[in-house]
């Protein structure tokens, strides 16, 4: 599997199975209806944990363009392979989310809410107020990035539990800080399923994909991961922090 491919399934597992718990939880009739916030975000936590251990061993999976982006700042990713990556990314996306939405078609079909429907795709502001949506992506995106540069493989060779660690590590940032916009954190989880949204039938209707909001959930990881990757760089060269 090449690397371009590795990324591409990766992104893919991780939105079916994220998107996944999303509809389980808002559609009408699924045995998950009404589950909560707390099965979503350990829903995607279980998705990020099983969409790495699938495909690290062929492209490092980073499955997020903001993951990309602090990772070359700091100098540990080729700034040239990014669009590679990112265009993985984005397909695997739009067809995790196109996969998401068969596995779910006829639970779409009974649900009436259409802001229910285009949350299995996309995320959506708690309280609509764009600094403040700008903000919170940001900083959850940037307590990922930075975790993610000091996460360390296990020395004893834990296989697939080595890729427990980001799992987890996305299960805090929703616990703690998903409530505001429901942490989308990287831009192609986001962008890559609301272009499926507008693109696809729907039973029973839809509204619009909220393409006004749809800058804030690319923007702010993107921030927030290059923040990330300049402090992590500061961190590594002592002569650059002064304490006073």
């Amino acid at each position: 599997m090449t690397p371009f491919f590795g990324e591409l399934i990766g992104t893919a597992l991780l939105i079916l199975l994220g998107n996944g718990v999303v509809a389980n939880v808002l559609l009408t009739a699924t045995k998950g209806q009404n589950g909560g916030w707390i099965v979503i975000v350990w829903g995607w936590g279980m998705a990020v944990f099983v969409a790495v251990f699938t495909v690290a061993a062929f492209s490092g999976a980073h499955l997020n363009p903001a993951v990309l982006v602090g990772l070359a700042v700091a100098g540990k990713f080729e700034w040239g392979q990014v669009p590679a990556y990112v265009l993985a990314q984005f397909i695997g996306a739009m067809i995790g989310a196109v996969l998401v939405w068969l596995t779910y078609w006829p639970h779409f079909a009974r649900t009436e809410d259409p802001d229910l429907k285009l949350g299995c795709f996309c995320t959506a502001p708690a309280v609509r107020n764009a600094p403040s949506n700008l903000f919170s992506e940001a900083i959850g995106s940037f307590v990922l990035v930075l975790a993610v540069h000091f996460l360390a493989v296990s020395v004893f060779g834990l296989g697939a539990l080595d890729a427990l660690p980001v799992g987890l590590l996305v299960l805090a940032i929703g616990l703690s800080l998903g409530g505001t916009t429901g942490y989308a954190i990287n831009p192609a989880r986001d962008l890559g399923p609301r272009i499926v949204h507008a693109l696809l039938p729907m039973p029973g209707g839809k509204r619009d994909s909220d393409w006004g909001y749809a800058w804030i959930p690319v923007v702010g990881p993107l921030i927030g991961a290059g923040l990330a990757g300049l402090l992590y760089l500061a961190l590594q060269d002592p002569t650059s922090v002064q304490f006073r």
